[in-house]
C-alpha cells in the first residue's frame, strides 16, 4: 500500500532534505526511523526539496509497502527513532496514484525576517536579519513585478537542474508583526534558490538601496548577475504543497499556528 506522510523539522542541523553520504539530512534520518520501525528499508518522495538550513513545517512525502499498520501507527512508531527536531505530524494511506511531488499543485513557503539593530539570539537560525528599517510600501510595489508567470533565470543558482526556468509565482504576501516580517510565497514551483534570491532583491528595495522597478529589470535580464546576493537561509519555512481536495490531505500542521 502507498502511505503519505506530514513531516515537520527544523533544518539548522541537516544540510537540505535530500539524501547526501554524509546522512546528514532530514531524508536519511527519516528513512532511517522509518526502517527501524518498519523492519524493512524504506525509500521515500517528497513534495519539495529543501536547502540546508531550510525548516519544514509540513513536508509531505509517499512511500510503498507492504505492511499495513494504522496511521497512528506509522505516526508514533516512526517519531519513536527520529531526533527531537523532526516529526511525523500525520499518516494517511493514499492511492497508488498520488505521488507527493507530481500530484502537488502549487508549493508556499514563508520568510520570516526580524528588523532589528541587534542580531537575534533566541530565534538565531530561526529568522532572518536586517538592521536597517524596512519600507513596506516599497517592498509591495517591488513584488508587483514578479507575479504571475515569467522566466525567473534571475533568481536562478547556477547548479539548479530544473528542466525550465519558467515558473508561475501566484502570491508574495507581506505582512508584519512588531519587529518581525513575514513573506509569503506561493508557486506552481520554484527553482533552486529562488525564494532566497527573490528576497536579497525585496530587502535590497525595503531598505532603500534600490528603487521597486529596479525589480522589473532585474527579471527581464534573465541573469543571475543582475540580481542581489543569496539571502540567508535562517528564517525560510516550507509550509507545504497543495494538493486537490480528493485526496483528503491535511492543508497544515499546529505549527503553523506557531510561526509568526
Amino acid at each position: 500500500m502507498r502511505i503519505a506522510l506530514g513531516i515537520s523539522y527544523l533544518g539548522t542541523a541537516y544540510q537540505g532534505w535530500q539524501s547526501q553520504p554524509s546522512g546528514r539530512t532530514v531524508q536519511d534520518r527519516l528513512e532511517r526511523a522509518l526502517a527501524e520501525f518498519s523492519t524493512q528499508p524504506v525509500s521515500t518522495l517528497c513534495a519539495g526539496r529543501t536547502d540546508a538550513g531550510v525548516h519544514g513545517l509540513m513536508q509531505v512525502v509517499h512511500f510503498d509497502t507492504p505492511l499495513r499498520r494504522e496511521p497512528f501507527s506509522w505516526v508514533r512508531g516512526t517519531n519513536r527513532f527520529l531526533p527531537a527536531d523532526i516529526a511525523v505530524q500525520w499518516a494517511q494511506a493514499v492511492p497508488d496514484t498520488f505521488h507527493a511531488r507530481a500530484s502537488a499543485l502549487a508549493r508556499r513557503y514563508a520568510y520570516v525576517v526580524l528588523e532589528s539593530p541587534v542580531r537575534p539570539s533566541l530565534e538565531a537560525g530561526r529568522v532572518g536579519w536586517v538592521f536597517r528599517p524596512l519600507d513596506d510600501a516599497a517592498m509591495r510595489a517591488a513584488a508587483v513585478h514578479l507575479h504571475g508567470e515569467h522566466d525567473f533565470s534571475s533568481f536562478r543558482a547556477s547548479e539548479c537542474q530544473a528542466l525550465s526556468p519558467v515558473k508561475d509565482l501566484r502570491r508574495i504576501e507581506i505582512t508584519r508583526r512588531g519587529a518581525y516580517w513575514r513573506f509569503d510565497f506561493e508557486a506552481s514551483a520554484f527553482l533552486h534558490h529562488m525564494i532566497r534570491n527573490i528576497m536579497g532583491c525585496l530587502l535590497q528595495v525595503g531598505q532603500g538601496l534600490q528603487a521597486p522597478d529596479w525589480l522589473r529589470e532585474v527579471r527581464e535580464a534573465r541573469s543571475r548577475d543582475a540580481a542581489a546576493p543569496t539571502f540567508a537561509a535562517d528564517g525560510l519555512y516550507f509550509l507545504g504543497p497543495r494538493y486537490e481536495p480528493h485526496w483528503g490531505l491535511p492543508e497544515r500542521s499546529a505549527a503553523y499556528d506557531w510561526l509568526p
